[in-house]
This record gives C-alpha cells, structure tokens and sequence, in this order.
C-alpha cells in the first residue's frame, strides 16, 4: 500500500531512477550514469523510531550507580555490571548502563557514535497513549493538522521535491508526516510491482479531477522510482544481519536500501510497538530489546560509510513508573531517555540533567521527571543536521534552549 501526499517528481530523480533500472539489466549508458551521479545526489537523512507503548528507560539505560533504583524495583531490575551469566548491565560511564539485550549497541557507543539523553519527555502531563503520541507526533500541544517532521523538512523550490523525499514505513502515513510536504508510506519495497504501476497509471491518467489526476501521476512517479531499485538485487553490506530483529529489522533495512540507492530521502519514519509493558515485564522487555538493539547495530553496519550523513533518533511517548508494580512490570509513567546515533553525532556520552530518583525527586512522587523536553533534542537535529533554522515553525510555541551538543562541531 503507497499513501502520498503532494508528491513531485523532477527531470534529475527520473534520470537517476532509470540509471538504477538499468544497472538491473546491465551497464547504464555513461550519460546516464552521470545525470544519477551528480554532485548533492547524497542527501543529510532524518531518521526518526518511535517506540509505540511507552518504553521504560530505566530498564533500558540502568542508573545502577543508584541504591534507590534496586529499591523501587527488587523483582525486575537489571543487576549491576559483573553479574553472572552476562545478565549485568553493561556499564557506560560508571553510572549509567546498557540492558544486557542492548549489547549490539555497545560497539556504536564505543565508537562515539551512540549518545543517551536521559530525562527526556513531553510536558504533557497525560498518561494516555493516544494523547501523548498525538503530542509527540504533532510536535505541539495544540491540535494542528501537520505533522513536525513534515514542517522540518527544509523549503524547497517548487517541483523539485523527489517523490521519496520523506518515507514512513507501515500502512499509513503516520501524524508526524502529514503536511505541506511531500510524503508517502509504504508497507514492503517488494510489494511495487508493474501490475500494481500499471493500475495506478490507467485510474489516474484520465481522472476529470484534476489534483486527483496529478496526484495519481506523482504515486505513478514515486511507484516507477521504486520499481527501478527493485530492478537491482540488494545485499546489506558490511555482513549486516537484519535477519531476526523482526518488524523493525525490516523496515530499517527498506530505509537504508532507499538511502544507499540516492533515492532522496531526506526524513524517514518507523516505529516499533509492545513497550507497554504491566506485567512480566523482564522477559518480555529483553526480548523487547534484543530485535530493538539488533535492528539499530545492523542499520549502522549496513550503511558504512553512509551514517556520516544519516542521525537516528528514538523516542517514546511517556517513560514507566519508577516503582515496580505487584505483577513484575511497571505502569504510566512520565520521563524516558531518547537515543541518538550517526556518523555526525557525539556520541560516548550521556546528555541531559539526571534528576535522580530520590522520592522528593520523583513526578507526582511516582515517576521520572522530565528535565530535557524532547523538542528541544529534535529542534538541535533540526536545525543541526537537516538544515531547518526556522524551528519556531517546526515546533509551534516552543523556545528551544541552548543547545546540548549531540552534533559534532
């Protein structure tokens, strides 16, 4: 399933497809290798997770310097560093540590690559799923109809946007998408096949209604595109294995495969449920973060060189009480941790003011408080890396705060 949105195609992205079709068959013509060659082809690339379901961060990235935090959860902490049978967290700077199931991810961190902001959330005071996400997604606490990543995406002269400037990865464009901008999702790369190009064509070709008709054109466009680097066999490189880390795995594959083949992303989406997470949550948590970990280690893997161009950011909509509940998992909560990687982060580091989990320090005396509003960690990416300044736009109402210093230089 393809959803779009005001999507344009231009003279450079056609050639640069046709040059990938034809790699599919054989050599492309020397002209036409160089039109899909040429120089701004490789994009700076958003790539945004969302951890549907409210992830625990304090099981995540473990404060285990902190006797509190055995205290609140005696039944379903993560032991210290050194623990047998490598169930220990993995210890970052002495204070904080990686969940044993996040080992994939301690290479990234070792490289300065992975950086935590711990503490972050919404302002938001809800405890809702629907509301909080709604918020997240939005980028406001006021009810627009767009979405932030779709408002950071940098202007552009008009029909020059590429028909995959902006990808969500699931059935439906997600709220964070939604805008002004061109925009599309789409299930499985697989799923473009001729017959499906040639029915979209013949619908909407002939439509009297004209935004219909220029509509179906630009899917018809977008859908060619994909067809084109379908024609090409895809290996991840670097002996990635996406293999078993499920849904996500997946998705980030079809991502790094649309970026590796200069297809003009610019800003994509992916999401992973089943972080909600009442009851029995030890088991279901490390499982949780053995596909989370193992998708992001083989994403980095398989992009190589590529990451210096391409931030991953993660975020959830509200963290999980600090406390254990009486069925081994936790409830609502409010604070969470954000994770960011790439070539252009700096990483190695754990960002954010630690409000600690002393009771006088908890929210509502139950929760992580929130002290780095997750605004102000996507306004510096914003800005930063995809090269919107206008933040004030992105994030209606929001002040963004002197900068954390994720970006390198």
């Amino acid at each position: 399933m393809l959803q779009l949105q005001n999507l344009h195609m231009n003279r450079r992205l056609f050639l640069r497809g046709a040059a990938v079709a034809l790699a599919g068959f054989g050599s492309a013509p020397a002209w036409l290798a160089r039109a899909a060659s040429e120089p701004g082809a490789r994009k700076k690339v958003l790539v945004v997770i969302f951890q549907r379901g409210a992830a625990d961060g304090l099981n995540i990235v473990v404060p285990f310097a902190e006797k509190r935090y055995y205290e609140l959860r005696p039944t379903i902490n993560v032991p210290m560093p050194g623990a047998q049978n490598n169930a220990g967290a993995l210890d970052l700077d002495g204070h904080f540590g990686l969940h044993p199931a996040l080992q994939p991810l301690k290479a990234l961190w070792d490289r300065n690559q992975l950086a935590i902001i711990e503490a972050t959330g919404s302002p938001d005071p809800s405890r809702s799923h629907f509301d909080a996400q709604d918020h997240m997604e939005s980028g406001t606490p006021g009810k627009t109809g767009d979405g932030w990543m779709n408002r950071a995406l940098p202007p552009q002269a008009s029909g020059t946007a590429a028909p995959l400037r902006a990808i969500a990865l699931g059935a439906q464009l997600p709220r964070t998408l939604r805008g002004d901008r061109p925009a599309i999702a789409l299930n499985d790369l697989q799923s473009f096949n001729a017959g499906n190009a040639d029915l979209l064509e013949s619908l909407y070709a002939a439509s009297p209604d004209a935004q219909l008709a220029s509509a179906g054109k630009d899917a018809f466009a977008a859908m060619k595109m994909i067809q084109a680097i379908n024609k090409a066999p895809y290996t991840p490189a670097g002996g990635a294995q996406y293999g078993p880390a499920g849904p996500l795995g997946r998705s980030l594959q079809q991502i790094a495969r649309l970026i590796k083949a200069d297809a003009g992303v610019e800003a994509a989406f992916a999401e992973m449920g089943g972080w909600d997470h009442h009851g029995q949550e030890p088991g279901q948590l490390a499982n949780q973060l053995r596909q989370f970990g193992a998708a992001l280690a083989a994403f980095a893997q398989d992009m190589g060189d590529r990451m210096e161009d391409v931030v991953v950011v993660t975020m959830s909509e509200f963290g999980r009480t600090a406390q254990e509940n009486g069925n081994q998992g936790t409830d609502h909560g409010h604070g969470s941790l954000m994770f960011a990687l790439g070539g252009p982060i700096a990483g190695g580091k754990v960002y954010g003011n630690w409000p600690g989990l002393e009771a006088e320090r908890l929210y509502e005396n139950r929760d992580l408080a929130v002290t780095t509003d997750y605004r102000a960690v996507l306004s510096e990416l914003v800005a930063g890396h995809l090269g919107q300044q206008d933040v004030a736009r992105v994030f209606p109402g929001f002040t963004a705060p002197a900068p954390l210093g994720l970006l390198k230089g």
